[in-house]
C-alpha cells in the first residue's frame, strides 16, 4: 500500500507537494553552503559574534534539510540529492560575500526571505490538501525564521 493511501492524502497531492518541497530542499541546501563559506570566511571586529551566530544557522539548516527529505518521503517521493540539480532549481544563488559582515548578513536576510515564501506557498498547497504534517512543519519553520529576521535585521540595525 502507498504511503498516501496510509496517510489519508491522495496521491495527486503528495506529488504535487514534494515537487515543492524538493524546490525547498534545494533552496534549503544553497542557503545551508552559504551559511558555512560565511562562518568558515568571516572577517573583521565582527568575527567573535558572527562566527557562532553563522554556526548556529547551519546547524539549524542541516536538521532542516533533513527533515524535508524525510517528509518528501513519507509523501511517497524521492528527494532530491545533487548539488548540480539544487543549482538548477534554487532561486538562493550560491554567495561569493562570505567575509564582509553586513554582506554576508544581508546575504542570509534574502534567502530567509525565499524559503519563508517557498513555506508561505507550501501552507497554502497543504491546507488544500489536508496535508497536516507538512503544514506544521512549514509553520513551525515559518514562526522560527520570523524571529531570526528580527535579529539579524536588528544586527544591521534595520
Amino acid at each position: 500500500m502507498k504511503n498516501s493511501s496510509i496517510i489519508g492524502l491522495k496521491e495527486a497531492d503528495c506529488k504535487k507537494i514534494a515537487e515543492k518541497l524538493n524546490a525547498l530542499l534545494a533552496n534549503y541546501s544553497v542557503f545551508y553552503q552559504n551559511t558555512r563559506g560565511a562562518h568558515w570566511n568571516i572577517k573583521g571586529n565582527q568575527f567573535f559574534t558572527l562566527h557562532p551566530k553563522f554556526e548556529e544557522l547551519y546547524n539549524g539548516l542541516v536538521l532542516k534539510i533533513d527533515a524535508i527529505a524525510e517528509r518528501i518521503l513519507t509523501l511517497g517521493a524521492a528527494p532530491a540529492h545533487n548539488y548540480s540539480e539544487y543549482l538548477k532549481v534554487s532561486t538562493i544563488k550560491e554567495s561569493s560575500e562570505v567575509s564582509d559582515a553586513n554582506k554576508c548578513v544581508e546575504g542570509i536576510l534574502a534567502s530567509f526571505k525565499i524559503v519563508i515564501d517557498l513555506q508561505r506557498e507550501l501552507l497554502d498547497l497543504t491546507e488544500k490538501a489536508g496535508d497536516e504534517g507538512t503544514n506544521s512543519q512549514m509553520s513551525d519553520y515559518i514562526t522560527e525564521q520570523e524571529k531570526e529576521v528580527w535579529m539579524y535585521n536588528a544586527y544591521l540595525a534595520k
